[in-house]
């Protein structure tokens, strides 16, 4: 397989973005199915805008896309960036996020479906 060469800079801006535990864990839940902020929330001890300016930084960084549902935004990660065999390569070390997964799934209360 051809691996892609990316600029030292994008990657180490990158690995910075990655740094921070909150976007590393949203990173790997976008691997197994995208989520629209109300759903991270339902996951993460904090505020609705600092989990959007996390979605945001990635989007920015070109790790994430959106899709736009009505009122809502799904993210995702974005499989054609050419960071994305970076990303896969990080994720293999990290613990999969199926007990946060589950935690949205379960969730009754999910501010999506009750707006």
């Amino acid at each position: 397989m051809l691996k892609t060469v990316i600029d030292m800079d994008r990657i180490s801006h990158v690995l910075k973005l990655l740094g921070d535990k909150t976007r590393l864990t949203i990173v790997a839940i976008l691997k197994q199915r995208e989520c629209c902020v109300c759903e991270l929330l339902e996951v993460f001890d904090t505020s609705q805008p600092s989990i959007s300016q996390h979605l945001r930084k990635l989007k920015d960084a070109g790790l994430l896309k959106e899709d736009r549902r009505g009122q809502w935004i799904y993210y995702s990660l974005n499989v054609q960036s050419d960071l994305y065999e970076l990303i896969e390569d990080i994720l293999e070390h990290v613990p999969n996020q199926h007990d946060k997964i589950q935690v949205m799934q379960n969730c009754a209360s999910s501010t999506c479906s009750s707006e």
